[in-house]
């Protein structure tokens, strides 16, 4: 199995604060890593590095050569309300997920636009491509900013908190798309909901200041301690309930 992209004793400062600390991590083709951890323990930190946003200030980040720069990530941000009132349809939105391949001033070719439509047609957006994002639910607005993610065919799939916008309609079918589009892209997910996430990712990074790697998707709430992720744990069972740490 080929790797995406590989971290060798990486650490990551602002001004004097350490966020991360000597990480050693790997993302190979077809994982799907949920990544955990407390506020502030670097999950974001994490995320700008493997993006090229910040440079590590020690160690360093690898690349896997054979893959053109403009194939390496797709990223789904976290998004609130206000991100969404801009006069723009949903076919332009997913269709300015090419422009890292474009050079600047040049148009979408028919074939840019027709594979916007076959992007929509697949998220379930068939009918909505002129419609405004303002016009949209949060889950319609989620698959929109997803085809934006996964136009470009990447390698590796970057997603930030992306149940935070998702309706609880779309919520399952969701998840549905992350699955099928595992089977053509690693897939990293932020996110701390770990009882959801936990059904369909296929291991675990747990990050607070270091990481640790869990390949797994079934973690223990002594395993969370041990890695320094003191989060609450949902866990799954035939009555619903949540676990939370023992305390006075």
């Amino acid at each position: 199995m080929a790797f995406i992209f590989e971290m060798h004793s990486v650490s990551a400062s602002y001004d004097t604060n350490t966020v991360l600390e000597g990480v050693d991590f790997s993302v190979d083709e077809n994982d799907f890593i949920g990544v955990i951890g407390p506020n502030g323990g670097g999950k974001t930190t994490l995320l700008k590095i493997i993006l090229g946003l910040l440079k590590p200030s020690a160690g360093e980040i690898r690349f896997n050569p054979d893959l053109p720069d403009s194939e390496r990530i797709g990223y789904l941000p976290q998004i609130s309300t206000g991100d969404v009132n801009f006069p723009v349809n949903v076919t332009d939105v997913i269709l300015s997920g090419m422009m890292i391949r474009k050079r600047i001033f040049s148009r979408m070719s028919a074939d840019d636009r027709k594979k916007a439509g076959r992007i929509a047609e697949e998220l379930g957006l068939s009918g909505l491509e002129r419609k405004a994002l303002s016009e949209l639910s949060g889950g319609q607005i989620q698959r929109v900013l997803l085809g934006r993610a996964i136009i470009g065919d990447p390698r590796l799939l970057l997603l930030d908190e992306p149940g935070n916008f998702v309706d609880s309609s779309f919520e399952s079918d969701f998840y549905g798309k992350l699955k099928e589009l595992n089977k053509r892209m690693a897939i990293l997910m932020v996110s701390h909901d770990i009882g959801m996430i936990s059904s369909h990712v296929k291991s675990f990074a747990c990050v607070n200041r270091k990481l640790h790697y869990h390949p797994s998707s079934e973690i223990s709430n002594d395993q969370l301690l041990a890695y320094g992720c003191p989060i609450q744990l949902i866990t799954h069972g035939d009555v619903p309930h949540t676990v939370l740490k023992t305390h006075n």
